[in-house]
């Protein structure tokens, strides 16, 4: 599939994306992957599509994003290339983890969605037994980083009500109070 939008559209990005923002961050947001219009599109992790749209203007009330532009937060995906059907294969999972834990060095982590999450967890060597995935769900992991999951911010899941603004704000709020938490000299500093 990825050969073929190549072809019919070569003006797009069509190659693995690279991560957004501050790669020294104390927040990372980990995504599932590209979206065909989205990501894929444009080489920018969440620009160009309906979940973008919820992700920064959560990161703008929040004080993580300026003008669409990720302040203090680095944008990662599970997957670094559009998977077929918007559903990575396990082998592309495994193949990209390398990258994500490479660039997943943040202490404060939020997974949209459960591909993500798993990834992660993966990534930042935690154990899936002992981290399930669900909304709110926090985790303390290895080398006391925490893991906050989310449900993906979807145009499915905005659609059906599964995941509304005021869900996903609660994820970020809590989020910048453990970042708050991790470095209270950081945000003196800030005010």
């Amino acid at each position: 599939m990825r050969g073929e939008l190549r072809l019919a559209q070569p003006d797009w990005w069509n190659a693995p994306v690279p991560a957004l923002g501050d790669a020294d961050a104390d927040i990372a947001i980990v995504g599932l992957a590209p979206g065909r219009h989205g990501a894929n599109r444009t080489g920018r992790a969440f620009t160009g599509d309906a979940s973008g749209d919820l992700l920064f203007a959560t990161l703008g009330k929040f004080g993580l994003a300026v003008a669409g532009v990720p302040r203090g937060v680095v944008i990662l995906n599970a997957v670094r290339c559009l998977p077929p059907g918007n559903k990575p294969l396990p082998a592309e999972i495994h193949a990209c983890r390398p990258f994500l834990e490479a660039q997943l060095r943040a202490p404060v982590v939020i997974a949209l969605g459960q591909i993500a999450h798993q990834s992660a967890v993966k990534a930042m060597g935690g154990r899936l037994p002992k981290a399930r995935f669900a909304h709110m769900a926090e985790h303390r992991l290895p080398g006391e980083r925490v893991l906050v999951d989310s449900y993906h911010c979807s145009r499915y899941n905005q659609n059906t009500g599964r995941l509304t603004p005021e869900m996903f704000d609660a994820v970020f709020a809590r989020a910048v109070r453990l970042r708050d938490a991790l470095y209270p000299a950081k945000t003196a500093d800030a005010e």
